[in-house]
């Protein structure tokens, strides 16, 4: 595995799990558990996770695959739920009530009394679903429903995703574990943010940490740099990439997802992987060409 670093109060593994892409392995429920199961005895201490993730499919298998004595921190996100029959399975879920539903769904689907981690998705912004009408929310009507049930007991930490710099300024003083935003390589327009959370110690968690989550969109894999040190290093684009966010800043958590078991140890074994000054040099010119959605 990797280094460690905090993480909602907890010291984990720098390199997590995210559990959204179990939702292929829908027909094979027991191949999903086999999958969890193996990334707990290869010490995977952080998983990320959500009830609207497979409309509790991939909850419901976390459930199944964590046993009493895995000390594993579990993240889970609010902000939206399942849409089964719509055209995107999922839908914003921005206004205080459903936070608060969402948050009890979570509970109840994961069988916990508490809810050690729990994001914020934020829809101001893109990437994704961008808020309209009564979705449209302010954040602190949200962050006082969180405070609310961090206080009752049924939240541990707070987090925050898909947030601009002028969110996390405001959520400050309530205390905030952790900012999950879309970031990588070649799509570095949160840096200013990132600043902040390394100023303020809160964990950075990117989402789309190899780009490419989009059409048109750059992917990390297709740069010269990034595979000119792959091949040097003798592993893949996708390993550089992923390695040169941990070695970018100390608070950088990652929840790279996958369903498939060789993937899974490829993820992992990023944590052996060092990055020489030159190389890091190299990547670091690499230009960010993605617009600066969340500084404002």
């Amino acid at each position: 595995m990797t280094s460690t670093a905090t993480l909602a109060g907890r010291t984990v593994h720098r390199i997590g799990y995210g559990a959204m892409q179990l939702e292929r392995l829908h027909t094979d429920r027991e191949a999903a558990i086999a999958l969890l199961r193996h990334a707990f005895d290869r010490g995977v201490d952080h998983v990320d996770t959500a009830q609207f993730y497979g409309d509790g499919f991939v909850n419901g298998v976390l459930r199944a695959a964590l046993r009493r004595d895995d000390d594993v921190l579990v993240a889970t996100k609010v902000g939206g739920e399942p849409n089964p029959t719509g055209p995107v399975p999922l839908r914003l879920a921005q206004r205080p009530e459903q936070l608060r539903a969402s948050v009890e769904a979570n509970l109840t689907s994961l069988r916990l009394d508490r809810l050690p981690l729990v994001n914020l998705r934020r829809a101001e912004v893109g990437p994704g679903l961008i808020a309209e009408g009564d979705q449209v929310v302010d954040l602190d009507d949200q962050l006082a429903v969180l405070t609310g049930l961090r206080d009752a007991g049924k939240v541990g930490a707070i987090g925050l995703s898909n947030v601009t710099l002028s969110d996390l300024r405001r959520a400050l003083p309530v205390g905030i574990a952790c900012v999950q935003n879309s970031y990588s390589l070649v799509s570095r327009g949160s840096e200013d943010l990132l600043d902040l959370c390394t100023t303020e110690d809160i964990a950075w968690v990117p989402y789309f940490p190899l780009g490419g989550a989009f059409p048109g969109l750059p992917k990390v894999t297709d740069e010269p740099a990034v595979r000119a040190a792959a091949q040097a290093l003798q592993v893949t684009p996708a390993q550089v990439g992923l390695a040169w966010l941990l070695a970018h800043t100390a608070t950088t958590h990652l929840i790279p997802g996958t369903a498939d078991l060789a993937h899974l140890e490829a993820n992992l074994a990023v944590g052996g992987i060092t990055l020489d000054a030159a190389t890091l040099a190299a990547l670091d010119a690499v230009p960010s060409r993605s617009g600066n959605t969340t500084t404002r």
